[in-house]
């Protein structure tokens, strides 16, 4: 999916929620959607994978080509991360 088709996607799903034919909720798991497959074919071979642990870093979702460089992507972007786990993302 290139930008320009993931923003349309977006587009339309704001749209649809706009006019009441669409709830919050499927409004945000079709955007999440819609950015999760742009991220990961933009990327290429990354998956993408939900850590779980304190508050700091839980349902933080990070793109990366396996668990051990998703663990080291939260590291990075939380200072003080404390103890979590990755799981990938389906």
């Amino acid at each position: 999916m290139d930008r320009i088709s993931a923003l349309r996607n977006i587009e339309e799903a704001l749209a649809e929620f706009e006019a009441g034919s669409r709830s919050l909720a499927d409004l945000e798991r079709d955007v999440r959607g819609t950015l999760r497959t742009y991220a990961t074919e933009f990327e290429g071979d990354l998956q993408a994978y939900r850590a779980s642990g304190g508050a700091a870093v839980d349902g933080l979702v990070v793109l990366a080509p396996s668990e051990t460089a998703a663990r080291e992507r939260v590291q990075d972007l939380v200072s003080e991360a404390g103890e979590f786990t990755v799981t990938a993302v389906e």
